[in-house]
């Protein structure tokens, strides 16, 4: 595994659009790269970034501009602007070789699953899933995006679950406001394992399997010493795709050597039968511990994964401790 260097002090963040831009809120955006550059980073942004587009301009473009910040030596880190649709269609045109040979990190969140997945899966480099750039427009920041920007710098914080979550989407609100207990659920009553750490959001995910851009086979197989964790964010997922979701994903290979699973808590929950999330993991996955309701994905607060490090688990009590190592 490939671990391209964390950024230090006034280091340069690079900023391109592969999903959507955020022409239609720059001013939440702003605030963003205000708390960025307070921090001491500076910023390069490509010409997509501002668009008032949820495409963010046209695939090939969007694609150019990904891989030009990382042929810019000047560009230490990556990073996605936004979330958004319509990742998918940049991938025939993004240059992972390129990509490679400039590692550097990416991070991105939700759609931007989409990039972050075959570039640790297929070309053994490392990202992070855990905030776009467009992320760190609340003041005063809270515990989950300080543990954030602590990763992003190379310190690898013990993430524990949290006391409480917001039920709104984050987007919706008009600030924080944690009022709903968390207490993560499991198929075990503890769980104490750990092994190398792939996921992203599920939504995104399901449109890779059997593509050319699904590296997860060959990915499970290279680390099987390791063992596997997978983490899934569910943005709207429905109980009953979820769990058809999941099935074709054993079917594909995906969880061959899988220590555990790990899934957040869904942001827009439905279900056309009755099948509840927990039933649907049970049924899909009922040789692997699996922990859910887990503080991962597009509720706040949300932890920050290492696609392609080792995660150590420590789950007792409906709470538990993640901890990333680079191995």
């Amino acid at each position: 595994m490939i671990y391209p260097s964390f950024l230090g002090k006034n280091g340069t963040i690079g900023i391109s659009a592969p999903s959507a831009g955020v022409g239609r809120k720059l001013e939440d955006f702003d605030r963003s790269l205000a708390t960025l550059r307070r921090k001491g980073y500076r910023i390069v942004e490509t010409a997509s970034v501002r668009i008032n587009d949820m495409r963010g301009g046209s695939a090939e473009e969007r694609a150019e501009e990904l891989v030009s910040l990382f042929k810019n030596d000047d560009v230490d880190f990556v990073m996605a602007a936004a979330g958004g649709d319509f990742l998918f269609e940049i991938l025939p045109y993004t240059d992972f070789r390129t990509m490679k040979k400039h590692p550097k990190w990416l991070m991105g969140a939700s759609d931007p699953t989409g990039i972050l997945f075959p570039y640790t899966t297929k070309y053994d480099v490392a990202t992070i899933y855990g905030c776009n750039a467009g992320s760190y427009d609340v003041s005063p920041l809270p515990k989950f995006l300080k543990d954030n920007l602590k990763i992003i710098s190379g310190d690898l914080p013990v993430q524990t679950s949290y006391k409480k979550y917001m039920k709104t989407p984050g987007f919706l609100a008009e600030k924080i406001e944690y009022d709903t207990p968390v207490k993560w659920q499991g198929t075990v009553d503890s769980l104490h394992t750990q092994g190398r750490c792939i996921g992203g959001c599920i939504d995104v995910l399901k449109d890779l399997i059997g593509t050319r851009f699904d590296g997860a086979k060959d990915f499970v197989r290279r680390y099987k010493d390791d063992g596997i964790i997978w983490y899934f964010d569910n943005f709207s997922m429905g109980a009953e795709i979820f769990y058809r979701t999941l099935l074709q994903m054993r079917y594909a290979g995906w969880f061959s050597h899988t220590k555990a699973v790990m899934v957040g808590r869904v942001l827009f929950e439905s279900s056309d039968t009755g099948m509840t999330y927990g039933d649907a993991l049970s049924l899909a996955l009922p040789d692997i511990p699996v922990l859910y309701q887990a503080d991962i994905g597009h509720t706040i607060p949300s932890m920050t994964m290492i696609n392609g490090a080792i995660l150590n688990i420590d789950y007792e009590n409906h709470k538990s401790a993640l901890t990333f190592s680079l191995k």
